[in-house]
């Protein structure tokens, strides 16, 4: 009887649950009453998960980004009712180590993501729509593609041999075709939703910024137009924090954001130099003032995201306020 009493009080506290997501499974921690379960990653093991949850009184649910392999979970979840936080991967292992869990095993991962949830408490965010995780694999795709055949050409100008360069000529031009049709289906699926398509028509609007460039900002940066301006530069991972302790004062460096717009923003910044007018004097003004042209790049880049953000936010186009 007491052992009952004592499990119903601990069971009425906020539980925490911490979920490492395999291809294959889920290993599930309940926080803290110390309990797991191991469930199959689909329908049906989701369907068991929900059903064991639904005996407790669920706080938060905390996983990390792992490729797609969360993205059913988080959505299912969302679905019933749950709150879910899916977490960065490298700030969780960071707070493994912090907290002195050094070993790494799927069931320890479980334990760490919801005591994690118990001690930051991760915004709980709902899962992106299905029509923009779709154009993020097409989008993922047409990067993969674009990088395979720059590879590919790189090698046919060093390669000497007849066969092989034959070979390679043949594979470019299949890549070609593949990438010509990756980019009319993007760009057939931002028509097909008006949201979507407004913000494409901002985007495009900034000089510098192509097709390419917005299709990979509108998939992987869909917060802009919605934080502000530095934590759109920090997302982006282009905003430089400081390095300071006590008299010294530090070389700025930026760090972590997301890899695919941040190199999006690193071609746009490219052409933005040289046919933005208001980004050019931007540019060369801190060269001359004697910053190395890769900082000044950098700086092009976080005035390039940071100006999206404006005109997604007040959803105006780019006008040249110069002309």
């Amino acid at each position: 009887m007491q052992g009952k009493v004592q499990f119903e009080a601990r069971s009425a506290s906020p539980l925490y649950v911490g979920i490492d997501v395999c291809k294959d499974h889920l290993d599930v921690h309940l926080h803290p009453l110390d309990r797991r379960w191991r469930v199959t990653n689909d329908r049906d093991g989701l369907r068991c998960l929900k059903r064991l949850l639904a005996e407790h009184q669920v706080t938060l649910i905390v996983m990390e980004a792992t490729a797609k392999y969360h993205r059913l979970a988080h959505r299912s979840l969302s679905q019933s009712g749950f709150a879910v936080a899916v977490v960065n991967p490298l700030r969780s292992r960071l707070f493994a180590e912090a907290i002195g869990m050094h070993a790494k095993t799927d069931r320890v991962d479980a334990k760490m993501l919801a005591i994690l949830g118990d001690a930051l408490g991760p915004q709980a965010r709902p899962p992106a729509p299905e029509e923009l995780e779709a154009l993020q694999e097409l989008v993922h795709a047409r990067n993969a593609a674009t990088a395979e055949r720059t590879a590919l050409a790189n090698r046919l100008a060093a390669s000497q041999t007849v066969f092989l360069r034959a070979e390679l000529k043949r594979r470019i031009k299949s890549l070609e075709g593949h990438i010509e049709r990756l980019d009319a289906e993007i760009a057939e699926r931002i028509a097909a939703d008006p949201a979507l398509a407004r913000r494409y028509e901002i985007l495009i609007s900034i000089p510098g910024v192509g097709a390419g460039v917005a299709a990979n900002l509108l998939a992987d940066l869909a917060e802009l137009g919605f934080l502000d301006r530095g934590a759109i530069a920090c997302l982006a991972g282009v905003a430089p924090f400081a390095d300071d302790s006590g008299d010294t004062v530090g070389q700025r460096h930026i760090m972590g954001g997301r890899a695919s717009p941040r190199r999006a923003l690193y071609w746009a910044a490219l052409s933005a130099k040289r046919y933005n007018p208001e980004l050019r004097a931007f540019y060369k003004r801190l060269v001359e003032n004697g910053k190395k042209p890769k900082l000044a790049l950098t700086a092009v880049m976080r005035k390039l995201v940071v100006l999206a953000n404006t005109l997604l936010k007040e959803n105006r186009l780019w006008v040249d306020h110069c002309a």
